[in-house]
């Protein structure tokens, strides 16, 4: 296990030594108990990661992720990395994306919630980018202020119904 400090609070990161197993910031109340970890490089590429997201900046690299979830869990998570730096998409666009590429006429929104809200690895698998019908900020285990801080820190294009005057500023 291994600790960052993010502008929006610490987070914590797992990993074998192949990937990065989990990231979820610390007051989301994951047990880590069961859990020791050691330096190793691929905490360190997760931790430039980081550095280079919370400059501002899109990251030009993935760490190596390893994905423990059901088939459908990973293939919404795929898709959810597919979603550009600095957009968002619906939990709707995603379910008939998942119908699409399964040859079926229609997928439940509620289900990608449910899938989605199983990621393990925050942030690198943008789900805090998935937002409601007309762009409502919904749904993100962070809470939904860090969720709309993560999507100003992209400057997203689309804007979720936002009111920055409860939010505050957001420096990095």
């Amino acid at each position: 296990m291994n600790e960052y400090q993010s502008p929006l609070g610490k987070i914590i990161i797992m990993a074998s030594k192949t990937g990065i197993t989990r990231l979820w910031f610390a007051d989301q109340g994951y047990r880590t108990d069961s859990y020791i970890q050691q330096n190793n490089p691929v905490l360190e590429t997760a931790r430039a990661w980081l550095d280079i997201y919370f400059s501002g900046k899109e990251p030009r690299f993935e760490p190596i992720l390893e994905l423990d979830g059901t088939s459908f869990q990973k293939e919404t998570w795929n898709i959810l990395k597919t979603i550009p730096y600095g957009k968002t998409m619906t939990y709707g666009e995603i379910a008939k994306i998942i119908a699409a590429n399964r040859n079926i006429t229609k997928m439940s929104a509620q289900a990608v919630g449910n899938a989605i809200s199983k990621n393990k690895i925050s942030i690198i698998i943008p789900c805090h980018r998935v937002v409601g019908a007309q762009n409502k900020l919904v749904g993100y285990t962070g809470g939904l202020e860090r969720k709309n801080k993560l999507l100003e820190l992209e400057k997203t294009k689309s804007s979720p119904n936002r009111n920055p005057r409860q939010l505050g500023n957001f420096h990095v």
